[in-house]
């Protein structure tokens, strides 16, 4: 698939399931491959992930929605849950916090870049769920849920929670893209 067609298929699904039509460890090679070649400012390799699947996956939303006190609808947390898994991605402070002292000048806007690779990162394993034909959504339950998370799979506490992504199969597809003015964004000179 070409870059544009794939963000043009690339949607948001929330009607998932636990199937998923290819062998997980195509899913745990495209997220290894994405994050060695999704580019960061002074290669500071500051993207980390973990992978939830199988019973952790339905601890972890059990206790996402424990941690929101039910001031979530139980449906919206399920229709994450029922997902085959989620990745959990976060920034090492310690990966930025190396590159401030190393390069000061840039100090003030390490994180900021950090920031950036890492949503470049979600961008691409979710696009590239997508050509898997797996539906995935992005959320973002922090820093509400961070201990906890933090906790559940002694995640070192350098690192910062930024989103979860759950993903599976799908169910069904999202409503079509409302198209807007793109010129009202997009200035050409």
């Amino acid at each position: 698939m070409k870059i544009i067609e794939t963000l043009k298929s690339r949607r948001t699904y929330y009607d998932i399931n636990k199937s998923i039509p290819v062998n997980e460890n195509q899913v745990f090679d495209l997220i290894k491959e994405s994050t060695k070649l999704v580019p960061d400012a002074f290669d500071m390799k500051s993207s980390r992930v973990v992978i939830v699947t199988k019973e952790k996956q339905d601890l972890l939303w059990d206790k996402i929605y424990n941690e929101f006190n039910s001031q979530v609808a139980r449906e919206k947390i399920d229709s994450f849950k029922n997902g085959y898994g989620t990745i959990l991605y976060f920034i090492d402070k310690s990966a930025v916090k190396n590159l401030e002292t190393q390069f000061p000048l840039y100090a003030p806007r390490m994180i900021e870049w950090a920031k950036q690779s890492c949503g470049m990162l979600q961008l691409s394993i979710w696009s590239g769920l997508k050509e898997l034909n797996i539906g995935a959504s992005l959320q973002h339950f922090n820093p509400v849920i961070d201990t906890m998370v933090k906790e559940l799979f002694d995640v070192p506490d350098s690192y910062i929670l930024n989103a979860q992504m759950p993903f599976g199969g799908i169910n069904s597809e999202p409503q079509e893209k409302s198209e807007e003015d793109i010129s009202k964004r997009v200035k050409i000179f």
